[in-house]
């Protein structure tokens, strides 16, 4: 039996609380990029127009897609994930790809830079949703169960890893491996690939120089706070200057060409300094909602194909955010994603709206089903 399926009409709390993060973010990529823009481009809202202009293409995307039935996705399986394969080749080609900040992970399409890896994510779980739901029956085999799901998430992450953004590839083997759970696939499978993966972390982490610093930088940043520490010296300075109500909107010192990316991997560092502790909790509590939203959806969901779909899509907006939160207050090595829905970047917003935009669709269809 269903359970609380009157409250999927509500379906504007996750609205409400993605538009939320979305202003927010608007309001703080202004904030932590106007000087740098006015003072490298000329342009103080340089910046907060490229962002504008992500916002509407997201919003009309989340409303369009909303309405287009979820079950219609099935058929774009194999061609959307073929299509993203080929994108992540083509991004390591030189003339093709663009190099930004040392990484090849962009393609020039008309005005806009997309990473592909961003909608590789969702490629990936449409994968699962389809395939995990299609081998329901045989989930506890290895070879038809799990070998394949494990096999095409791998491929996605060594595409990903060539560009290179560890941080990226491992969200990917985190979304195979918590769908894989979700399914039912056997704990003996799972421990046994991440133990077997282990190693070749320590060896991608070990053998790379700047991936090695990042680890000992996270472990003692105040050891070289000029070098290996830097950014999550200048991050933690944020937070404790900002104590619990902030030093007011506008007024962060360390987006003044201290804090390395304010307006992106770290604008939650520049919303701590202005809004505070109060600020942080706010975005917290919205992130909260999304979530116990997702889970509502996820469990009333009509099918296990929208089960998966939700889920995995939830996954990837919370574990992002929670992510990015961890690296900003130290707790996490600096990885290099962005805040969902706040932080600047056009790829990322677009496909985390497009991902509401199905949830939501799930959530109606589950309201339908229950009607009927």
């Amino acid at each position: 039996m269903r359970e609380n399926v009157e409250e999927m009409s509500v379906d504007y709390l996750l609205v409400l609380s993605t538009l939320l993060l979305v202003a927010i973010g608007l309001v703080s990529v202004y904030s932590a990029s106007s000087i740098i823009s006015g003072h490298y481009y000329g342009d103080s809202f340089l910046f907060l127009k490229h962002q504008a202009v992500h916002v509407f293409i997201g919003i009309v995307a989340l409303m369009i897609v909303s309405r287009i039935p979820y079950h219609l996705y099935r058929a774009i399986t194999y061609p959307f994930l073929f299509l993203c394969l080929i994108g992540l080749v083509l991004v390591l080609i030189p003339g093709i790809g663009r190099k930004i900040h040392g990484a090849m992970r962009w393609i020039r399409v008309g005005p806009f830079n997309l990473q592909v890896s961003e909608f590789a994510k969702l490629a990936l779980i449409i994968y699962l949703s389809y395939s995990l739901e299609k081998k329901m029956d045989k989930i506890k085999s290895f070879s038809i169960g799990f070998l394949p799901h494990i096999l095409v998430g791998g491929l996605l992450a060594a595409l990903v890893l060539l560009e290179p953004d560890l941080g990226t590839a491992l969200s990917f083997m985190c979304l195979v491996f918590l769908l894989l759970f979700i399914a039912g696939a056997r704990i003996t499978y799972l421990t046994g690939a991440v133990l077997a993966g282990l190693p070749f972390l320590y060896f991608l982490i070990w053998n790379v120089p700047y991936r090695l610093e990042r680890i000992l930088g996270f472990i003692n940043p105040w050891a070289d706070p000029y070098k290996r520490g830097y950014h999550l010296v200048h991050s933690l300075m944020a937070l404790s200057n900002g104590g619990f109500w902030g030093v007011g909107l506008g007024k962060s010192y360390q987006k003044l060409f201290y804090l390395p990316e304010p307006h992106t991997d770290f604008i939650l560092a520049v919303i701590a300094e202005e809004l505070g502790l109060f600020g942080v909790i706010a975005i917290v509590i919205l992130f909260g909602i999304i979530l116990w939203r997702g889970i509502l959806i996820t469990r009333n969901a009509p099918d296990l194909f929208g089960m998966y779909l939700a889920s995995g899509i939830i996954t990837m907006i919370c574990l992002q955010a929670v992510i990015n939160m961890g690296v900003v207050t130290g707790l996490l090595p600096t990885k290099g994603l962005p805040l969902p829905f706040v932080s600047y970047g056009g790829s990322s917003l677009l496909v985390s709206l497009i991902g509401i935009g199905i949830v939501l669709n799930v959530g109606r269809s589950a309201l339908e089903a229950a009607q009927d």
